[in-house]
């Protein structure tokens, strides 16, 4: 079993910039890949992918609605995994939940077997 925590999401203005983080525990050693997806106010039941990365060559993808201002990145073991959000928009308000698979090393934005509770951002105009 593989525990995931995230924290780091809170109140922030717009143009202004966060960083979030997510802890893995428990069985990580078979972890692929690790991603971000987030849920938007009004679409609670759709998780939209954000960005993914390889825990082993640290390959990523984004989502084209993150624009460039959405940096994934994990620390040196791979345990941690981070999101940085710069120039913040009010659409970028969400829950952001952390992901992770150990299925396939492919980085994608589907097949994740365990998910994190979230991380609320508000973003104030």
């Amino acid at each position: 079993q593989v525990f995931l925590a995230e924290s780091g999401g809170g109140l922030v203005q717009t143009g202004g910039s966060l960083r979030l983080s997510c802890a893995a525990s428990g069985q990580t050693d078979g972890i692929n890949v690790m991603a971000w997806f987030r849920q938007t106010p009004g679409k609670e039941l759709e998780r939209e992918f954000v960005a993914a990365i390889n825990r082993n060559d640290l390959t990523t993808k984004y989502a084209e609605s993150t624009e460039g201002r959405f940096t994934i990145s994990l620390d040196n073991a791979g345990n941690t995994l981070y999101l940085q959000i710069n120039n913040l928009k009010t659409e970028d308000a969400a829950v952001f939940h952390c992901a992770a698979r150990r299925r396939a090393a492919i980085v994608t934005s589907a097949g994740y077997e365990y998910w994190g509770q979230g991380t609320q951002v508000i973003v104030s105009s």
